[in-house]
């Protein structure tokens, strides 16, 4: 039998978009799930040099779980370039100003770092409320 290997013609054919909410769910074992749609490494035709994964909408990103003392320990570094100009910032602090760049960064964490993983991110849309702008790409619910 031979190795199936998608072409980027094809893999774009077969994208879907799905919806995830947050609420209540773990930060780290949701950013790895979301990871795994969006590199493609749930469908059974996935080609590693091809970006063959589908959309995904991330709903409520300010509801997610954290354990521990997480949201005052993990520190958010963002440097300006300018001599001095490091600004770092807890979890709870980018919670209230920048919810969806917290989900945005862990999701990032876990993706290649190359054009492709680059390319598979472009796919993630995080919004802060239950509404998103993409209801008329009919996304699916995705449950884990």
């Amino acid at each position: 039998m031979k190795t199936l290997s998608l072409s980027a013609e094809q893999a774009k054919a077969e994208r879907e978009w799905w919806v995830v909410d947050a609420a209540g769910k773990t930060l780290g074992r949701l950013a790895s799930e979301i990871a795994e749609v969006l590199r493609g490494k749930n469908k059974p035709t996935f080609t590693p040099n091809v970006d063959c994964g589908d959309f995904v909408v991330v709903i409520n990103c300010e509801q997610f779980v954290v354990t521990g003392n997480t949201l005052d320990d993990k520190k958010y570094y963002s440097h300006s370039r300018y001599p001095g100009g490091l600004k770092t910032r807890t979890m709870r602090e980018q919670l209230e100003r920048f919810p969806d760049r917290i989900i945005t960064e862990a999701v990032k964490g876990m993706m290649p770092k190359t054009k492709l993983g680059r390319a598979q991110m472009k796919k993630l849309k995080v919004y802060a409320g239950a509404e998103h702008p993409h209801a008329a790409q009919q996304p699916q619910p995705l449950e884990f």
